[in-house]
């Protein structure tokens, strides 16, 4: 069990990068109830992960190694049913700040495409696009994922130009 020392880091630390959790279990699944449960067992994995947690990499890219290992892992096992799933219905409203209401719904059918991309791409894109939405720099992608920076420049630029084409092939086809 961890101490109140311990409690408190997690909290703080969950404070601060508690949307890169959201932004992982959003990316990886397609209804809201499914998000909410990948995001709980991201945390349940970060919360056992503490005691192990070296100070190697910062804490930002710690979170984000366990949430994109939990994601993953999640995703592989629960494939069998998400193949009947259907598509994603409900997107997080994104707050404009005054903005009308046109502008608002365009952002979030935007948001929506984005994400159906995402959903599209292989995991590991999918995971090097989230770290770059995110504004990560190209050493924190390669702590996350355990690559050299040179490889998360050549990757990212395939990841967007994969994305470019499935977003305009949406647009066009939808």
């Amino acid at each position: 069990m961890l101490d109140e020392n311990q409690k408190t880091l997690f909290m703080n630390w969950f404070g601060e990068h508690g949307s890169s959790v959201m932004k992982v279990a959003r990316a990886y699944t397609r209804t809201s109830e499914d998000t909410q449960d990948l995001a709980q067992e991201i945390l349940l994995q970060a919360w056992q992960s503490l005691p192990n947690f070296e100070q190697k990499s910062s804490v930002a890219t710690w979170f984000y190694r366990v949430a994109l290992q939990t994601a993953m892992n999640w995703q592989r096992k629960d494939k069998p049913r998400r193949a009947s799933q259907k598509p994603l219905l409900e997107v997080q409203a994104v707050a404009t700040e005054g903005g009308d209401g046109a502008a608002q719904i365009q952002q979030r059918d935007t948001v929506e495409q984005l994400y159906r991309a995402i959903h599209q791409l292989p995991k590991a894109d999918a995971a090097l696009v989230l770290l770059y939405l995110d504004e990560l720099s190209y050493r924190e992608m390669a702590d996350v994922l355990g690559i050299s920076e040179n490889n998360v420049g050549v990757k990212l630029n395939r990841a967007k130009k994969a994305l470019n084409e499935l977003m305009k092939g949406e647009t066009d086809g939808s």
